[in-house]
């Protein structure tokens, strides 16, 4: 879509609800439409929106190994209700592989900043590239919103993604916390608050999906 197109999409979308936006994005898909989860807190709101109006939307997965029992057995929760077509991706190096090699996890500090975006690039995403090069989607769905930090504050419900070549949406790009947990109440879906990222580590810092540099590192490996 060009510029125009896309804001000419995201000033229709503003005034429809998720369920909309998500109908609006599968008609610009031609069939090739993904989501992708990371089952952290809330993700069971987009994956209930996607899975009501294609329920065998591909659902990309990278399980980098590092996730906690909790985050797991929230997963496998999910995947029997809601019957996803659950499309996992894995690093090239295992988690005992990648400790023994570069000492484990970096710690979250700004020192740190470099052994993080290394460590994010091996085991989150090279394996996540290689999953949109083999389902090659041309509409990639999201739960990124606007109040999770400020770089995606800047982003829209619908913007292109320059590191996958897709257009991304965000079907719940406005909505607060709140919003989302009234959503999944409605609907009597489970929650997961134990999620660790260990690409991020805080809210604030980006692991490279949704950013410029992302792409870069992979491309350079």
């Amino acid at each position: 879509m060009t510029p125009e197109a896309i804001s000419e999409a995201n000033d229709l979308l503003r005034g429809k609800s998720p369920a909309e936006a998500v109908k609006w994005a599968i008609a610009q898909a031609d069939g090739r439409a993904i989501v992708s989860t990371n089952f952290r807190p809330y993700e069971a709101a987009i994956l209930h929106l996607v899975t009501q109006a294609q329920p065998d939307i591909p659902v990309l997965w990278v399980d980098h190994g590092y996730n906690r029992e909790a985050t797991y057995k929230h997963a496998e929760e999910l995947k029997a209700r809601l019957n996803l077509n659950i499309q996992a991706f894995v690093p090239k190096l295992t988690t005992a592989h990648y400790d023994a090699a570069h000492g484990g996890m970096p710690e979250p500090t700004e020192e740190n900043e470099a052994a993080i975006k290394a460590f994010s690039t091996v085991m989150k995403l090279e394996p996540f590239q290689r999953g949109m090069k083999e389902l090659a989607p041309t509409v990639w769905f999201t739960a990124l919103r606007k109040v999770q930090n400020p770089n995606r504050a800047e982003l829209d419900i619908v913007s292109p993604d320059n590191n996958f070549g897709s257009l991304k949406v965000s079907p719940v790009f406005n909505w607060s916390d709140e919003e989302m947990e009234a959503y999944l109440e409605e609907h009597d879906l489970p929650n997961e608050w134990d999620y660790f990222d260990p690409a991020k580590a805080d809210e604030k810092r980006e692991c490279g999906l949704h950013a410029a540099w992302g792409g870069k590192a992979v491309a350079d490996k």
